[in-house]
């Protein structure tokens, strides 16, 4: 059959479309251009004084148009970023690990101590409670550590275990000093865990503090806080002091003394001792006594049942600028202000000084008495070349490294004299006579 030029530009136009339908797969810039020149010749060869290059351009721009919008889409997809995990479970389990671990390590080591008294009730002895603390264990000899206000007065004494084993203990020593004490129980047949002793020249402000005892009886009881401060000093049970305490804001309420203080690898920092409240319950402000004092302390109750504290034999204050011109000491002067010297003490056989002119400089009430600043004492600046800039300084040094019978040099000022280094032979706090 003989095909007439009509029919050839209905099967040539046919075959653009059909075409047209497979671009998506191939190039869409080359073979457009490439199939509407061939059909424009074709056609112009046909029947050219019908033909318009307006049919190109509409085969051109909806191919394109259409595809390209597509890929676009997909582009979007693909390059959306995913939001990154969250770590805030990651960061509980954390902290969760510490505390148990803590816990799992130390709490077989804690145990209830309780002070027992005899009374006589109806012709007959009774035994009852009449206080309780907690404590921890030293050694694996069945030694025990709490606090001298714990068993204080007790007739008897006895430890619960972490298991609820109930056994009677006696007193080894007690120091009233550093408010410690050493109670034994029968090791046979137990398996005991001694807790691991810290170091508190590693105690920072801030770091993680972790208290375990029997709060209130509640055996067991784990609490945690941070360590608030660092070198507080604390009443004992006699008239001195504890120096470089540390405070904190882990909970500690009665039946928490005695009890240890942990860092977060559940080393012993501290021996739970005091709080201030005036409710006699947790205010946020605990005090523990520091691990370098219960090192010296506990072995020598355990060896001999006391401990001796070295002694100077005197008592003062940290000086304050304020009171330069009053006792004629360099403004800028840092020190121990001698205010009483011991008669027959140590300092007073060195030859030490205490004030004894009153000026005008109020330090405040005693019973309702005024009570004003005394000149003529010495300042002490350094003991053994180490600056004394407070009060505390020389107690520190004294609990640290210095036993009764040590010969310390103490370099002081004595008004504007020119300075001068006097040697000390340290006594022991029981000579103490005030």
């Amino acid at each position: 059959m003989r095909m007439n030029k009509r029919n050839l530009r209905h099967v040539l136009l046919s075959a653009l479309v059909v075409l047209s339908l497979t671009l998506p797969s191939c190039s869409f810039t080359t073979w457009p251009r490439k199939l509407a020149g061939e059909v424009k010749e074709a056609l112009t060869q046909a029947r050219p004084e019908t033909i318009t290059v307006e049919k190109e351009v509409v085969v051109e721009q909806e191919v394109p148009i259409e595809v390209t919008r597509i890929v676009e889409v997909q582009k979007e997809v693909l390059v959306t970023p995913l939001p990154p995990p969250s770590t805030a479970g990651s960061q509980l389990d954390v902290e969760t690990q510490i505390l148990t671990e803590v816990y799992r390590k130390v709490n077989p080591s804690v145990v209830n101590v309780t002070n027992l008294a005899r009374l006589e009730l109806f012709a007959e002895e009774e035994v009852i409670p009449q206080g309780e603390g907690s404590g921890f264990m030293w050694d694996e000899q069945g030694h025990i550590v709490t606090n001298a206000h714990v068993v204080e007065g007790a007739d008897e004494v006895q430890i619960t275990l972490h298991d609820g084993l109930t056994l009677p203990a006696q007193v080894v020593g007690v120091d009233l000093d550093s408010d410690l004490a050493v109670v034994k129980i029968d090791p046979r047949g137990l398996e005991l865990r001694s807790v691991e002793l810290g170091d508190i020249d590693e105690v920072v402000v801030g770091q993680r503090a972790i208290a375990i005892g029997n709060p209130f009886g509640y055996e067991g009881t784990l609490t945690q806080g941070v360590v608030s401060a660092i070198g507080r000093t604390i009443p004992s049970l006699t008239a001195f002091n504890i120096p470089e305490a540390i405070q904190t804001d882990a909970a500690i309420n009665p039946g928490n003394s005695g009890g240890p203080l942990l860092d977060s690898r559940g080393r012993l920092i501290g021996v739970n001792a005091q709080i201030e409240s005036a409710v006699r319950a947790n205010a946020g402000v605990g005090f523990a006594l520091p691990v370098n004092i219960v090192r010296r302390v506990v072995p020598a109750l355990i060896a001999e049942g006391h401990y001796d504290h070295a002694w100077l034999g005197i008592s003062g204050q940290t000086f304050s600028p304020a009171w330069a011109d009053a006792l004629g000491f360099p403004e800028g002067a840092r020190g121990a202000y001698v205010m009483y010297v011991e008669p027959g003490g140590p300092s007073d056989e060195a030859g030490l000084r205490a004030g004894d002119r009153q000026t005008d400089v109020l330090l405040g009430l005693d019973f309702g008495q005024p009570v004003y600043l005394e000149a003529g004492g010495d300042l002490i600046v350094a003991i053994e070349d180490r600056p004394v800039k407070t009060f505390d300084d020389l107690l520190v040094y004294l609990e640290r490294y210095a036993s009764p019978g040590d010969v310390v040099e103490l370099t002081i000022l004595h008004g504007n004299e020119q300075q001068q280094v006097i040697r000390v032979t340290l006594g022991n706090r029981s000579q103490r006579t005030r």
